[in-house]
This record gives structure tokens, C-alpha cells and sequence, in this order.
């Protein structure tokens, strides 16, 4: 069915991906916290701004930091964007996804959540097998086809267990 109204909290920060979305409104967003830090918001924004009609509105009684360097952020990416798109004869147009009602059920209470597709688990369990330096290039490489084919669930999940590795590394190698 369709759904013209989600309540939720922290829905998009927490990943949920819904490229439909056109309008998200941020409460409190004046109340600084790391729920309300500079890269929350930003990370809400971008989600928003997947649909060519995003908006985010903060309901806010004044505006602070987090909000303004957000809010800078956000226009110095829009302005990089709209050169690239005029550069390259690019016209905007949102990510279009079929809503699956099953999509929410991701944040109820499981023992352990399904979040990644076939192909990314698979490259998981290459850890096993694979050197660190070669699990890193398969990672890194399947991370952009992902963002090519426009799957950007994977290819956050891959970038994330690419910078764990990373960081794991270097926590070996004393530095």
C-alpha cells in the first residue's frame, strides 16, 4: 500500500533508506547532543536530499552550531553538485524505489537483523580466506559498483567494514 506518513525516530540516521521521502522534520534540533551534532544532521539531510524534492525543516527556538555548520555544509555540497550537474549535462532526478511495508520491520526487536543484500554478505565471509590487503581491494571495489548501481545500503555497509580493517591495521601496526 502506500504510506504518506512516517513517524519514527532517528529512521533515517539509523540507515533506513527511503528515497521517497520529500519532507523530514528534525524536532528539538536545537538541543545539542550527539543525536543533534553537526554530522546527524548532515547525514539527514543528505538522505533527504535523495529525492529531488527533499526538504528538512529544524523546529528550533534558536540555531546552534551543529545547525549552522550543517546547514553551510549542506549549500557548499549543493553548489559542488549544481556545477558538476551543468558541467556534464546532468538532470536531476530522485532515486526511485519500490517502499516494501517489510522494510520497517528492521527496526524491531530480532536477534540478529538482515541488513545487507546476498552480495555483500558474501564479500564478508571473503575475510576468511583472503589476505587483509586483498580483502581491502575487494571490499573498496565492490563498495563503488554498489554506489554505480545505486544500492547504497551496500555500499555503506562495505565502506564501513573497509574502515574497520583499515583501523584494525593500523591498531596492529602500533599507530
Amino acid at each position: 500500500g502506500d504510506v504518506d506518513v512516517v513517524v519514527g525516530v532517528n529512521l533515517l540516521r539509523e540507515g533506513l533508506d527511503l528515497p521517497e521521502v520529500s519532507l523530514v522534520a528534525i524536532m528539538d534540533a536545537d538541543v545539542e547532543g550527539f543525536l543533534r551534532s553537526e554530522t546527524t544532521l548532515i547525514q539527514i539531510i543528505g538522505r533527504t536530499a535523495r529525492n529531488i524534492n527533499g526538504k528538512v525543516i529544524m523546529y528550533a527556538d534558536r540555531i546552534t552550531n551543529a545547525m549552522k555548520r550543517a546547514i553551510e555544509e549542506t549549500n557548499r555540497r549543493r553548489r559542488i553538485q549544481l556545477e558538476y550537474n551543468k558541467k556534464h549535462g546532468i538532470t536531476p532526478r530522485s532515486v526511485i524505489k519500490p517502499l516494501e511495508i517489510e522494510v520497517f520491520e528492521q527496526f524491531m526487536v530480532k536477534e540478529e537483523p538482515e541488513r545487507y543484500g546476498d552480495t555483500v554478505k558474501n564479500i564478508f565471509e571473503m575475510k576468511k580466506t583472503l589476505s587483509p590487503e586483498e580483502y581491502m581491494a575487494v571490499l573498496e571495489e565492490e563498495m563503488y559498483r554498489a554506489a554505480s548501481e545505486l544500492r547504497y545500503e551496500d555500499a555503506a555497509a562495505l565502506r564501513d567494514e573497509l574502515f574497520r580493517i583499515r583501523e584494525e591495521i593500523k591498531k596492529k601496526k602500533g599507530l
